[in-house]
């Protein structure tokens, strides 16, 4: 049996091209959200596209431990583009792995085993990643998940400050929740958590899984708020949609990370490919692109929608809308009616991750089409 794991949408893609996607009747579709924030630059950019397939010509892999100048081109990257002094960077395949690792190397540095994170977070779905991730449907029958892992309530700062104690070894959180419903919370709530677990030598994970590359409008969620975590955990658009996670971390985290490893660790395609994705992501400034036109979205829904839905939130090109009724008949009706592809972020949320290439006859595109299928 294929594709056993996932429900099969009635939507085979069969090619990309900046914003769009294309099925195999020929049909083009906005792409608001089909490949989970993994097309920050959008679909098969030139640059990327060449930068991988310049690679794949040379070398196909080799194994880590072997220097390769692609590998080693996006060390120094990720390195430069990190939050200050969060400079050392461990490759691998998704954002569960970069958590993952997060979680390990937070343990291995403080000695200690509790973990700290939060309601409605979702970290991934490897036994460590998920027993930090909320909902009881992503762990049914894979329990006991690892141990040691207390959830508070996400932009309570006083639970935070309570759950964190000298036996904590890591706090994970992301600074703006995303398949819990895109959930944001306050600069003040993020600094505190930064104070609270620098005062007991707790590391501070943020998972920039989706948050990251431009999408909140800044390189990085934590450059919004100001805030230098520990170990900082990115993947989804870093390689255009080929499968790279990265794992940065403070001197102090990788000098006593302890024994990880990974065969297919920065991979040379996929390094190609990251490092393409960076340069484009810096060159055309898309993270404040990201910003400008994300507020332009939002403001629009606010405006077209208003009684109809319950809310618009959200930073950059992150933004879900709270309907008041399911998500999925809404997803369908863009899907099929007016040819947009969304997400949902739980029952009543439409979640919406486009590429941070779409221009403002997009954006209008959307809201004119939610605001059809919401009424």
């Amino acid at each position: 049996m294929s594709g056993f794991v996932f429900s099969e949408k009635p939507i085979e893609i069969a090619s990309g091209d900046g914003v769009t996607v294309t099925d195999t009747n020929g049909t083009e579709y906005l792409d608001f959200g089909a490949s989970y924030a993994c097309t920050p630059v959008g679909h098969c950019h030139p640059e990327v596209v060449d930068a991988a397939t310049s690679q794949l010509e040379d070398l196909m892999y080799v194994q880590a431990s072997y220097p390769h100048a692609a590998r080693t081109a996006l060390y120094e990257q990720l390195s430069e583009a990190g939050p200050v002094d969060v400079d050392n960077v461990w490759l691998c395949n998704s954002g569960t792995e970069a958590n993952e690792a997060a979680l390990k190397f937070a343990r291995h540095a403080t000695g200690r085993e509790k973990i700290v994170a939060t309601k409605q977070g979702f970290h991934g779905r490897t036994m460590g990643a998920l027993a930090t991730t909320w909902k009881t449907k992503y762990k049914q029958g894979f329990e006991p998940l690892a141990g040691g892992v207390e959830f508070v309530d996400y932009g309570d700062i006083d639970a935070m400050r309570e759950a964190i104690g000298e036996e904590t070894a890591a706090v994970i959180i992301e600074p703006l929740q995303g398949e819990g419903g895109i959930n944001p919370v306050s600069t003040e709530y993020l600094q505190a958590v930064r104070v609270a677990t620098a005062t007991n030598g707790t590391a501070m994970i943020l998972d920039e899984i989706q948050t990251g590359l431009g999408r909140t409008g800044s390189l990085w969620a934590a450059d919004n708020h100001r805030v230098v975590p520990d170990i900082l955990t990115t993947a989804k658009g870093l390689g255009s949609g080929l499968p790279i996670g990265a794992t940065l971390c403070r001197d102090w985290i990788a000098e006593n990370c302890g024994n990880h490893g990974s065969t297919f660790s920065g991979g040379p395609v996929v390094s190609a490919a990251a490092g393409a994705t960076l340069d484009v992501i810096e060159r055309e400034g898309l993270p404040e692109h990201a910003a400008e036109v994300g507020a332009y979205l939002r403001e629009e829904l606010e405006e077209r929608l208003g009684d109809d839905i319950r809310e618009v939130r959200g930073d950059g090109l992150m933004i879900g809308i709270e309907v008041k009724r399911g998500s999925n008949r809404l997803l369908r009706d863009l899907a099929i009616d007016h040819q947009i592809l969304a997400l949902p972020a739980g029952r009543t949320v439409l979640r919406l991750l486009p590429p941070l290439t779409i221009e403002r006859e997009h954006a209008d595109a959307v809201v004119g089409a939610i605001e059809e299928v919401v009424e």
